[in-house]
């Protein structure tokens, strides 16, 4: 029987276009090896999900995404939404690739892209990775509320070809505004907190932001979530916290807290942002999260 062609997705506008720009080589890379593949541009946010998650109601069995943490947090939602099995291969070409990094995913897309192609002509994966469910989204990587989802927003409607240094832009400009703590109650099984944060962390891979080192022992095939909350802070304090964000070194600092857990709730006392894989969520006041442990095969 012949074997359905590869699924491989776009998100062009990814890595501020560089991705669309690099597709023409990445299909060739395909070709040269014998491995057809048909090719689907996302139009829209929310379109690449859509497009995933049809094409494997359909029958499709692998899923290539050549993009940034945003493209694999749609493509993430459409297999886990499809409810049909589908390996998930990523070919990182955005601005952090914060989950390529996590994954061990060569940061090199060409590279990326040649070593991937060699796991399919093999037929072989790479491992099962844990995926983590927030209210009624999935995400990869990891989810973030408070602060860091302020400047995520930020930092997604700046259009500077400038990198990762565009979060600590955005930083700065959050900072101008003030750096709200609202009282929060967050439970664990092991962990208790209620009172002011400036945000919290519930991290499956190590980063975020593509530049912050944010939970350092994280690993998305462990069975467990690393939630790091951070209590208030001026901007000062801020300022000089950044440089250890960077370099994974604010584990031990006075207003850190953390905890490893496999289920976290968190309930504030007014609407508060959050994302999920760098991908701003409406405003809300509950969050139940959860871990799925081993839930996607990655190819």
């Amino acid at each position: 029987m012949t074997r359905r062609p590869v699924s491989l997705f776009i998100n062009p506008a990814a890595g501020r276009g560089r991705a669309g720009r690099r597709m023409p080589r990445i299909k060739e890379i395909f070709v040269e090896a014998g491995i057809e593949v048909n090719v689907h541009a996302s139009r829209a946010v929310g379109d690449l999900e859509e497009q995933v998650r049809a094409e494997v109601r359909n029958g499709a069995e692998r899923i290539i995404v050549a993009g940034g943490d945003g493209s694999v947090h749609e493509a993430v939602n459409g297999i886990m939404l499809a409810e049909r099995p589908a390996r998930l291969g990523v070919i990182p070409t955005g601005t952090g690739n914060d989950f390529a990094k996590a994954c061990a995913i060569p940061l090199d897309w060409e590279r990326a892209t040649t070593l991937l192609v060699d796991r399919l002509s093999a037929d072989v994966s790479s491992r099962r990775i844990d995926i983590g469910r927030m209210n009624d989204r999935y995400f990869a990587n990891g989810a973030g509320i408070g602060f860091d989802a302020k400047v995520t927003s930020v930092a997604r409607s700046y259009q500077w070809p400038i990198g990762d240094f565009v979060y600590l832009f955005a930083i700065f400009r959050c900072m101008i505004d003030g750096i709200a703590t609202p009282d929060v109650v967050i439970s664990t099984d092991s962990l208790q907190w209620s009172g002011p944060v400036t945000l919290a962390s519930i991290s499956n891979g190590p980063w975020v932001g593509g530049m912050f080192h944010i939970a350092p022992m994280a690993n998305n095939g462990d069975g467990e979530f690393e939630l790091l909350i951070a209590g208030p802070v001026s901007r000062l304090r801020m300022i000089s916290l950044l440089p250890k964000l960077i370099r994974g070194r604010h584990m031990q600092e006075k207003e850190i807290s953390h905890a490893s857990a496999k289920r976290v709730s968190i309930e504030a006392s007014a609407e508060v942002p959050s994302h999920l894989d760098g991908e701003v969520q409406p405003l809300a006041t509950r969050f139940d999260i959860e871990l799925l442990p081993a839930a996607l095969d990655l190819l």
